[in-house]
Protein backbone atom coordinates (compact mmCIF):
# COMPACT_ATOMS: atom_id res chain seq x y z
CA UNK A 1 0.00 0.00 0.00
CA UNK A 2 1.54 3.76 -1.17
CA UNK A 3 1.72 5.71 1.97
CA UNK A 4 0.02 8.97 1.53
CA UNK A 5 2.18 12.26 2.04
CA UNK A 6 1.15 15.15 3.54
CA UNK A 7 1.80 18.43 1.69
CA UNK A 8 4.25 20.16 3.46
CA UNK A 9 5.47 24.01 3.77
CA UNK A 10 8.68 25.61 5.37
CA UNK A 11 8.01 29.29 7.02
CA UNK A 12 11.45 31.00 6.96
CA UNK A 13 14.01 30.34 4.96
CA UNK A 14 17.03 30.46 7.22
CA UNK A 15 19.63 27.55 7.86
CA UNK A 16 17.91 25.33 9.76
CA UNK A 17 15.18 25.27 6.87
CA UNK A 18 17.41 23.73 4.23
CA UNK A 19 18.11 20.89 6.90
CA UNK A 20 13.88 20.49 6.90
CA UNK A 21 13.73 21.07 3.10
CA UNK A 22 16.12 17.61 2.48
CA UNK A 23 14.43 16.02 5.18
CA UNK A 24 10.98 16.31 4.22
CA UNK A 25 11.94 15.46 0.28
CA UNK A 26 13.37 12.09 1.97
CA UNK A 27 10.03 11.30 4.24
CA UNK A 28 7.80 8.59 3.16
CA UNK A 29 5.07 10.56 4.40
CA UNK A 30 5.71 13.94 3.67
CA UNK A 31 5.87 16.41 0.42
CA UNK A 32 7.77 19.50 0.20
CA UNK A 33 5.60 21.46 -1.84
CA UNK A 34 5.97 25.43 -0.69
CA UNK A 35 8.16 28.10 1.17
CA UNK A 36 7.20 31.42 2.80
CA UNK A 37 9.47 34.17 3.27
CA UNK A 38 8.73 37.98 3.89
CA UNK A 39 11.07 38.50 1.49
CA UNK A 40 9.13 36.71 -2.05
CA UNK A 41 12.40 37.14 -3.85
CA UNK A 42 14.27 35.41 -0.82
CA UNK A 43 11.14 32.51 -0.39
CA UNK A 44 11.95 32.19 -4.49
CA UNK A 45 15.38 31.54 -3.91
CA UNK A 46 15.11 28.99 -1.70
CA UNK A 47 11.80 27.43 -4.20
CA UNK A 48 14.10 27.06 -7.06
CA UNK A 49 16.83 25.33 -5.51
CA UNK A 50 13.73 22.30 -4.05
CA UNK A 51 11.56 22.84 -7.65
CA UNK A 52 8.32 24.21 -5.02
CA UNK A 53 6.23 27.14 -5.13
CA UNK A 54 7.25 30.68 -3.25
CA UNK A 55 5.12 32.81 -1.12
CA UNK A 56 5.33 35.48 1.07
CA UNK A 57 1.54 35.09 2.81
CA UNK A 58 1.07 32.27 4.36
CA UNK A 59 -2.74 32.18 4.13
CA UNK A 60 -2.47 32.51 0.68
CA UNK A 61 0.72 29.59 0.70
CA UNK A 62 -2.15 27.43 2.80
CA UNK A 63 -4.28 27.58 0.52
CA UNK A 64 -3.18 27.79 -3.10
CA UNK A 65 -0.75 25.49 -2.32
CA UNK A 66 -2.91 22.65 -0.80
CA UNK A 67 -0.84 22.95 2.29
CA UNK A 68 -1.88 20.65 5.09
CA UNK A 69 1.65 21.23 7.71
CA UNK A 70 3.62 23.98 7.57
CA UNK A 71 7.44 23.72 9.51
CA UNK A 72 7.76 26.78 11.47
CA UNK A 73 11.54 27.68 11.04
CA UNK A 74 11.95 31.86 11.82
CA UNK A 75 13.42 33.41 15.04
CA UNK A 76 11.80 32.40 18.07
CA UNK A 77 9.81 36.26 18.80
CA UNK A 78 8.12 35.35 15.23
CA UNK A 79 6.96 31.86 15.54
CA UNK A 80 3.62 32.50 17.26
CA UNK A 81 2.19 35.01 14.34
CA UNK A 82 3.21 32.22 12.06
CA UNK A 83 1.94 29.54 13.95
CA UNK A 84 -1.68 31.49 14.56
CA UNK A 85 -1.90 32.04 10.71
CA UNK A 86 -1.71 28.85 9.63
CA UNK A 87 -3.89 27.20 11.97
CA UNK A 88 -6.69 29.43 11.48
CA UNK A 89 -6.15 28.54 7.65
CA UNK A 90 -6.58 25.22 8.51
CA UNK A 91 -2.84 23.88 8.75
CA UNK A 92 -0.92 21.98 11.09
CA UNK A 93 2.14 23.18 13.01
CA UNK A 94 5.58 22.05 13.75
CA UNK A 95 7.66 24.19 15.10
CA UNK A 96 11.33 24.32 15.71
CA UNK A 97 12.79 24.99 19.38
CA UNK A 98 11.76 26.20 21.37
CA UNK A 99 8.42 26.06 20.88
CA UNK A 100 8.48 30.20 21.62
CA UNK A 101 10.92 32.33 23.98
CA UNK A 102 7.11 33.70 26.43
CA UNK A 103 4.97 31.57 27.60
CA UNK A 104 2.29 34.36 26.35
CA UNK A 105 3.63 33.13 22.87
CA UNK A 106 3.02 29.18 24.07
CA UNK A 107 -0.22 29.68 25.06
CA UNK A 108 -1.57 31.63 22.03
CA UNK A 109 -0.37 29.09 19.78
CA UNK A 110 -1.56 26.27 21.94
CA UNK A 111 -4.64 27.58 21.47
CA UNK A 112 -4.92 28.51 18.38
CA UNK A 113 -4.35 24.71 17.45
CA UNK A 114 -6.63 23.48 19.69
CA UNK A 115 -9.50 26.13 18.36
CA UNK A 116 -8.49 24.87 14.89
CA UNK A 117 -8.41 21.49 15.42
CA UNK A 118 -4.92 20.70 14.12
CA UNK A 119 -1.73 19.07 15.75
CA UNK A 120 0.79 21.34 17.42
CA UNK A 121 4.67 19.37 17.46
CA UNK A 122 7.94 20.92 18.53
CA UNK A 123 11.09 19.98 16.43
CA UNK A 124 13.66 18.03 19.37
CA UNK A 125 14.98 15.25 17.37
CA UNK A 126 17.32 14.15 20.10
CA UNK A 127 14.50 12.75 21.53
CA UNK A 128 14.31 10.12 18.59
CA UNK A 129 17.97 8.67 19.14
CA UNK A 130 18.14 5.33 20.23
CA UNK A 131 20.64 5.70 22.76
CA UNK A 132 17.31 8.25 24.09
CA UNK A 133 14.84 5.69 23.02
CA UNK A 134 16.52 3.43 25.14
CA UNK A 135 16.40 5.28 28.49
CA UNK A 136 12.85 6.11 27.81
CA UNK A 137 11.94 2.07 27.64
CA UNK A 138 14.22 1.23 30.44
CA UNK A 139 11.98 3.53 33.08
CA UNK A 140 8.55 2.37 30.79
CA UNK A 141 9.87 -1.16 31.81
CA UNK A 142 10.65 -0.52 35.11
CA UNK A 143 14.28 -1.36 35.11
CA UNK A 144 15.37 1.57 37.17
CA UNK A 145 12.42 1.02 39.85
CA UNK A 146 11.18 5.00 39.17
CA UNK A 147 13.46 7.87 38.45
CA UNK A 148 15.15 9.51 41.56
CA UNK A 149 17.88 11.58 40.62
CA UNK A 150 17.89 13.26 37.36
CA UNK A 151 20.69 15.59 36.10
CA UNK A 152 21.92 17.45 32.68
CA UNK A 153 25.45 18.84 31.91
CA UNK A 154 25.57 20.73 28.63
CA UNK A 155 28.97 22.12 28.20
CA UNK A 156 29.54 24.13 24.91
CA UNK A 157 31.03 26.97 23.03
CA UNK A 158 29.80 29.88 20.76
CA UNK A 159 31.69 32.54 19.68
CA UNK A 160 31.48 35.75 18.60
CA UNK A 161 31.60 35.10 14.59
CA UNK A 162 28.75 32.64 15.62
CA UNK A 163 26.47 35.43 17.08
CA UNK A 164 27.82 37.81 14.20
CA UNK A 165 26.52 35.45 11.54
CA UNK A 166 22.72 36.61 12.48
CA UNK A 167 21.44 39.97 13.56
CA UNK A 168 18.91 38.01 16.21
CA UNK A 169 21.22 36.57 17.73
CA UNK A 170 22.34 37.37 21.29
CA UNK A 171 19.79 39.48 21.91
CA UNK A 172 16.74 39.66 24.24
CA UNK A 173 13.90 41.02 21.76
CA UNK A 174 15.29 38.65 19.11
CA UNK A 175 16.55 35.74 20.55
CA UNK A 176 14.65 35.73 23.62
CA UNK A 177 17.44 34.56 25.43
CA UNK A 178 20.86 32.43 25.55
CA UNK A 179 21.88 29.53 25.89
CA UNK A 180 18.55 27.71 27.98
CA UNK A 181 16.53 29.30 24.65
CA UNK A 182 18.59 27.92 21.70
CA UNK A 183 21.09 25.26 22.47
CA UNK A 184 19.55 23.89 25.95
CA UNK A 185 16.05 22.90 25.15
CA UNK A 186 17.17 19.89 23.49
CA UNK A 187 18.50 18.50 27.05
CA UNK A 188 16.15 20.40 28.94
CA UNK A 189 13.20 18.31 26.52
CA UNK A 190 14.33 15.03 27.18
CA UNK A 191 15.42 15.65 30.71
CA UNK A 192 11.48 16.36 31.33
CA UNK A 193 10.52 13.78 29.39
CA UNK A 194 12.40 11.19 31.46
CA UNK A 195 11.85 12.11 34.62
CA UNK A 196 8.23 13.71 34.91
CA UNK A 197 6.28 16.72 36.24
CA UNK A 198 8.17 19.45 37.47
CA UNK A 199 6.95 20.80 40.98
CA UNK A 200 9.65 23.76 41.78
CA UNK A 201 12.99 24.71 40.41
CA UNK A 202 15.68 27.36 41.78
CA UNK A 203 17.72 28.96 39.07
CA UNK A 204 20.93 31.14 38.51
CA UNK A 205 21.94 32.42 35.45
CA UNK A 206 25.24 34.60 34.15
CA UNK A 207 27.21 35.38 31.34
CA UNK A 208 30.43 34.92 32.40
CA UNK A 209 32.84 35.52 29.27
CA UNK A 210 30.49 36.66 26.11
CA UNK A 211 30.58 40.39 26.74
CA UNK A 212 29.86 41.05 23.39
CA UNK A 213 25.84 39.42 23.91
CA UNK A 214 22.68 40.79 25.76
CA UNK A 215 21.63 37.39 26.74
CA UNK A 216 23.55 34.57 29.30
CA UNK A 217 25.99 31.83 28.50
CA UNK A 218 25.58 29.49 31.51
CA UNK A 219 22.53 28.71 33.82
CA UNK A 220 22.46 26.20 37.00
CA UNK A 221 19.18 24.89 38.37
CA UNK A 222 18.13 22.47 41.20
CA UNK A 223 14.42 20.96 40.07
CA UNK A 224 12.28 18.97 42.37
CA UNK A 225 9.97 16.68 40.75
CA UNK A 226 6.05 16.01 41.96
CA UNK A 227 7.01 12.14 42.42
CA UNK A 228 9.73 13.22 45.11
CA UNK A 229 12.55 13.04 42.61
CA UNK A 230 15.42 15.74 42.57
CA UNK A 231 17.61 17.27 39.14
CA UNK A 232 20.33 18.79 38.56
CA UNK A 233 21.44 21.35 35.36
CA UNK A 234 23.71 22.64 34.09
CA UNK A 235 24.05 24.34 30.63
CA UNK A 236 26.71 26.81 28.95
CA UNK A 237 28.48 28.18 26.20
CA UNK A 238 31.63 29.01 27.90
CA UNK A 239 33.72 25.99 27.28
CA UNK A 240 35.98 26.19 24.45
CA UNK A 241 35.57 24.34 21.50
CA UNK A 242 32.72 22.37 23.93
CA UNK A 243 33.07 19.49 25.44
CA UNK A 244 29.60 17.26 25.59
CA UNK A 245 26.03 17.72 26.42
CA UNK A 246 24.60 14.50 28.76
CA UNK A 247 21.60 13.84 30.35
CA UNK A 248 21.74 11.00 33.18
CA UNK A 249 19.19 9.43 34.81
CA UNK A 250 19.40 7.65 38.29
CA UNK A 251 17.03 4.78 39.60
CA UNK A 252 14.93 4.19 42.80
CA UNK A 253 16.48 0.63 43.06
CA UNK A 254 20.27 2.04 42.68
CA UNK A 255 20.65 1.39 38.68
CA UNK A 256 22.04 4.63 36.38
CA UNK A 257 21.69 4.87 33.15
CA UNK A 258 22.60 7.70 30.86
CA UNK A 259 23.40 9.20 27.37
CA UNK A 260 25.62 11.86 25.19
CA UNK A 261 23.60 13.80 22.85
CA UNK A 262 26.27 15.69 21.83
CA UNK A 263 29.89 15.38 22.31
CA UNK A 264 32.70 17.54 21.09
CA UNK A 265 32.12 21.35 19.47
CA UNK A 266 28.48 21.44 19.49
CA UNK A 267 26.14 21.54 15.87
CA UNK A 268 25.34 24.47 14.57
CA UNK A 269 22.47 24.19 11.54
CA UNK A 270 23.88 25.39 8.56
CA UNK A 271 27.15 26.50 10.13
CA UNK A 272 28.97 22.50 11.55
CA UNK A 273 27.99 18.54 11.52
CA UNK A 274 27.68 16.71 14.36
CA UNK A 275 31.06 16.11 15.80
CA UNK A 276 30.46 12.38 17.43
CA UNK A 277 27.74 10.12 17.51
CA UNK A 278 25.22 10.32 20.34
CA UNK A 279 25.76 7.17 22.59
CA UNK A 280 24.69 5.92 26.12
CA UNK A 281 27.49 6.34 28.16
CA UNK A 282 26.17 5.08 31.46
CA UNK A 283 24.39 1.75 31.99
CA UNK A 284 23.78 0.16 35.30
CA UNK A 285 20.46 -1.67 35.24
CA UNK A 286 20.58 -5.20 36.51
CA UNK A 287 21.61 -7.98 34.10
CA UNK A 288 22.62 -5.23 31.33
CA UNK A 289 25.70 -4.33 32.55
CA UNK A 290 27.91 -5.64 29.67
CA UNK A 291 25.64 -4.47 27.14
CA UNK A 292 27.29 -1.04 27.07
CA UNK A 293 29.83 -1.59 24.47
CA UNK A 294 27.93 -3.58 22.20
CA UNK A 295 24.89 -1.03 22.32
CA UNK A 296 27.86 2.33 21.83
CA UNK A 297 29.65 0.22 18.70
CA UNK A 298 25.81 -0.05 16.99
CA UNK A 299 24.57 2.95 17.76
CA UNK A 300 28.37 4.81 16.64
CA UNK A 301 28.31 2.50 13.09
CA UNK A 302 24.83 3.49 12.44
CA UNK A 303 25.30 7.36 12.92
CA UNK A 304 28.66 6.82 10.50
CA UNK A 305 26.34 5.36 8.01
CA UNK A 306 23.66 7.99 7.35
CA UNK A 307 23.63 12.05 7.20
CA UNK A 308 22.64 12.55 11.09
CA UNK A 309 21.61 15.95 10.42
CA UNK A 310 18.93 15.07 7.86
CA UNK A 311 17.91 11.74 9.37
CA UNK A 312 16.49 12.48 12.54
CA UNK A 313 14.79 15.79 11.39
CA UNK A 314 13.50 12.94 8.86
CA UNK A 315 11.72 11.29 11.61
CA UNK A 316 10.71 13.83 13.50
CA UNK A 317 8.63 14.92 9.96
CA UNK A 318 7.53 11.83 9.68
CA UNK A 319 6.25 11.47 13.17
CA UNK A 320 4.56 14.48 12.62
CA UNK A 321 2.95 13.70 9.35
CA UNK A 322 2.11 10.44 11.22
CA UNK A 323 0.20 12.31 13.73
CA UNK A 324 -2.18 13.90 11.30
CA UNK A 325 -3.21 11.00 9.30
CA UNK A 326 -3.82 8.82 12.07
CA UNK A 327 -5.39 11.59 14.71
CA UNK A 328 -2.92 11.14 17.66
CA UNK A 329 -0.60 13.27 19.64
CA UNK A 330 3.61 13.27 17.78
CA UNK A 331 5.99 12.42 19.91
CA UNK A 332 6.84 16.25 20.85
CA UNK A 333 4.02 17.94 21.17
CA UNK A 334 2.99 21.14 21.97
CA UNK A 335 2.29 20.79 25.54
CA UNK A 336 5.39 19.35 25.50
CA UNK A 337 7.01 22.85 24.26
CA UNK A 338 5.56 24.59 26.73
CA UNK A 339 7.12 22.54 29.46
CA UNK A 340 10.95 23.41 27.97
CA UNK A 341 9.94 26.62 28.07
CA UNK A 342 8.18 26.93 31.28
CA UNK A 343 11.73 25.20 32.77
CA UNK A 344 14.00 28.30 31.51
CA UNK A 345 11.53 30.93 32.24
CA UNK A 346 11.57 29.21 36.08
CA UNK A 347 15.03 29.98 35.42
CA UNK A 348 15.14 33.57 34.67
CA UNK A 349 12.59 34.31 37.28
CA UNK A 350 14.39 32.61 40.30
CA UNK A 351 17.40 34.42 39.45
CA UNK A 352 15.17 37.70 39.48
CA UNK A 353 13.38 37.12 42.51
CA UNK A 354 15.80 34.70 43.97
CA UNK A 355 13.73 32.36 45.06
CA UNK A 356 12.26 29.01 43.91
CA UNK A 357 9.44 29.51 41.43
CA UNK A 358 6.55 26.59 41.71
CA UNK A 359 5.17 24.87 38.79
CA UNK A 360 2.79 25.36 36.71
CA UNK A 361 3.91 29.09 35.54
CA UNK A 362 1.47 31.05 33.78
CA UNK A 363 2.60 33.99 31.64
CA UNK A 364 3.17 37.31 33.32
CA UNK A 365 1.22 40.07 31.68
CA UNK A 366 2.12 42.69 34.30
CA UNK A 367 5.43 43.30 33.70
CA UNK A 368 7.98 44.23 31.51
CA UNK A 369 11.20 42.81 32.42
CA UNK A 370 10.42 39.47 30.17
CA UNK A 371 10.36 37.14 32.93
CA UNK A 372 13.63 38.66 34.47
CA UNK A 373 15.72 38.73 31.70
CA UNK A 374 15.56 42.61 31.30
CA UNK A 375 16.42 43.49 34.79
Amino acid sequence: MIQRKIKTAIIGCGKVSHLHAAALQQGNNTELTAIYSRSLEKAQEFADKYGILAFDDIEKMIKEAGVESVVVCTPHPFHADAVIKAARSGANCLVEKPLASSLQDCDAMIQACKENRVKLGVVSQRRFYAPVQRLRKAIDDGKIGSPALGTIQMLGWRDKAYYDSDEWRGTWNMEGGGVMVNQAPHQLDIFQWLMGPIEEVYGVWRNLNHPYIEVEDTAVAIVKFKNGALGNIVVSNSQKPGIYGKVHVHGSNGASMGVQTDGGAMFIAGMSSIAEPPVNDLWTVPGEENLLSDWKQQDSDFFNSINAMEYYMKLQNEDFADAIQNNRQPLVSGEDGRVTVELFTAIYRSTRDNQPVKFPLEAESDRNDFDGRCT
